[in-house]
């Protein structure tokens, strides 16, 4: 691994850094979150114009730039400093690579060169607790983490035709044959831009008893039936909605039999883990220089706070955790797309370094770090809605310990 980053990296974070100073500061980031979206319609035009972030690491035939995953996690630890909220993780992150990923020619011609220059943003449309378990973060994903219409979640079924003989009757847990497209009707709640998407990424399941499995719709998000109302979020710089389909027309993503969902979901959560690090860093070490600033700035006993030494222990043990992370998150950033499965292990330590730096900031900025004025507490509650969709720390780091055989016998001693 070559730690150096390239010009083209640089230039990129550079730019990227620049732009956010400029139209996401404080002022604007409060203005944004109170919008309907929740976040700033030119904002995302400056991001997608000027710098084509949209479609950094989609491939050129579909408009892209081409560039690797590495490049937009590291442009993501940018938009994590800035606590930028924007349609990047949802459109970019987590749906664009699975359309690519599972689309047949025409889905992919006709979706990804609108979602590589932005004028389309799209979300994926898992219920919020189930995420980190379909991506395979915290949990095997090959279950019903998907739900089941009654029981919470999504369901489809064919449009038309007659019942298939065993498909449990009951009709509503049933699966149709014959021709024809597929109708949805469930509710996911938590969707990470849900509310706003201009195209919605539907995890449903099928099959009635005989044949469970879990396939994956697309779903305009002007389409009858459909219903989006956005959620209040512990964490309002991740706008969330709830998404409740009632009888809605939606197109089949991938094959039917539904082998390819879980594989596909399951390298998709790698990769996305490893750009959550990375914007998990951005925040983390961002929030830590505010409050070295602060505590620097801020007198008792007629000296500045900074200069006490159980202050600049405590700060210096966030310096380590946040440089750690950062270690971790950029060689999963350099790893994961060489097909190294290091992306829960870096964002099990990111999420860490971002709670404790976040906590700190809170405790050290004294009063202030408790009013609503004062971004602290936008930071911290970033770190505990990162820990409530993608974690927890121990949760991912059991995955990856079950995945190595850490604590299981192996083939040779069994």
């Amino acid at each position: 691994m070559d730690p150096s980053f390239t010009a083209e990296q640089d230039e990129i974070r550079r730019t990227l850094r620049e732009l956010l100073c400029k139209r996401c500061g404080p002022h604007e980031l409060r203005a944004a979150l109170d919008t309907p979206a929740g976040h700033d319609p030119a904002l995302w035009t400056a991001l997608a114009d000027q710098l084509g972030l949209p479609g950094l690491a989609l491939p050129e035939e579909y408009g892209g730039v081409g560039c690797p995953v590495t490049d937009l996690a590291l442009a993501c630890e940018e938009t994590g400093r800035a606590l930028a909220p924007s349609p990047l993780l949802a459109t970019s992150v987590l749906t664009a690579p699975l359309i690519l990923a599972l689309g047949d020619d025409a889905q992919r011609a006709a979706l990804l060169p609108r979602l590589a220059s932005g004028d389309l943003t799209a979300a994926l449309a898992v219920p919020g607790p189930a995420l980190a378990t379909a991506l395979g973060l915290t949990g095997g994903n090959d279950g019903d983490w998907a739900g089941g219409g009654r029981a919470g979640g999504v369901q489809a079924r064919r449009s038309g035709g007659v019942q298939a003989r065993g498909s449990g009757g009951g009709g509503d847990d049933g699966e149709r044959d014959g021709g024809g497209g597929w109708r949805l009707y469930g509710e996911a709640a938590q969707v990470l831009d849900g509310h706003s998407a201009g195209l919605l990424l539907v995890a449903a399941r099928t099959g009635g008893y005989v044949r469970s499995r879990t396939l994956l719709f697309l779903v305009p998000g002007d389409a009858p039936g459909l219903v989006r109302t956005r959620q209040t979020a512990l964490d309002a710089t991740r706008p969330q909605g709830r998404v409740q389909l009632r009888d809605v027309e939606a197109a089949l993503l991938g094959d039917e039999d539904g082998e390819q969902v879980p594989p596909a979901l399951l390298r998709l959560g790698d990769h996305a883990a490893a750009v959550l690090a990375c914007e998990a860093v951005g925040a983390a070490g961002r929030v830590l220089e505010r409050t070295v600033e602060y505590v620097g700035q801020r007198e008792q006993f007629g000296r500045a706070v900074g200069s006490f030494q159980a202050v600049q222990h405590r700060l210096a043990d966030v310096h380590v955790q946040v440089q750690a992370a950062r270690s971790a998150a950029y060689y999963a950033a350099w790893a994961t797309p060489r097909g190294e499965r290091v992306g829960g292990l870096a964002l099990a330590q990111a999420l860490k370094a971002q709670r404790i730096a976040a906590a700190e900031a809170v405790q050290l900025h004294g009063g202030i770090g408790f009013t609503w004025e004062h971004d602290a507490h936008l930071y911290f509650k970033r770190a505990a809605g990162d820990d409530l969709l993608f974690g927890p720390a121990h949760r991912l780091r059991a995955r990856a310990a079950d995945e190595a055989r850490v604590f299981g016998r192996t083939e040779e001693t069994a």
